[in-house]
């Protein structure tokens, strides 16, 4: 979207007022569904710093999350510019990638569907 969908401004914003995690999500971006729960952005960062700090070879670029510029416009009176996900997955066919749920980051402005929840696909 060249011009970000208010109303997935406002969940946005609503997320990173409350600190929670529980907004399920689902959206469109280049042609790629993602699924999952949306988190504030500092949690986010907080929760990729932690992935990245237990690895031995990506442990330097844990310092980029933990103490990175907020962007997102949480704290400065800005509307939020990016949905940070938790325990998200990419659907792709009958799968969920990964299985486990991974940490995406998507600008607001290239979402082109969304919907409320999160999708899933079951073999019954």
């Amino acid at each position: 979207m060249s011009n970000p969908d208010e109303l997935l401004v406002a969940i946005s914003a609503a997320v990173e007022s409350e600190r929670s995690n529980q907004m399920a999500l689902t959206v469109v971006v280049g042609g790629a569904v993602i699924t999952g729960r949306l988190a504030p952005e500092a949690v986010w960062r907080e929760r990729v710093a932690e992935v990245l700090k237990a690895s031995d070879r990506l442990g330097p670029f844990s310092d980029v999350f933990a103490r990175g510029p907020r962007r997102g416009g949480t704290g400065h009176g800005e509307p939020p510019t990016h949905l940070h996900f938790h325990l998200a997955r990419i659907l792709q066919g009958s799968l969920g990638i990964p299985e486990t749920g991974g940490m995406y980051r998507v600008a607001i402005k290239d979402v082109s569907a969304w919907t409320v929840g999160d999708l899933s696909y079951s073999d019954h």
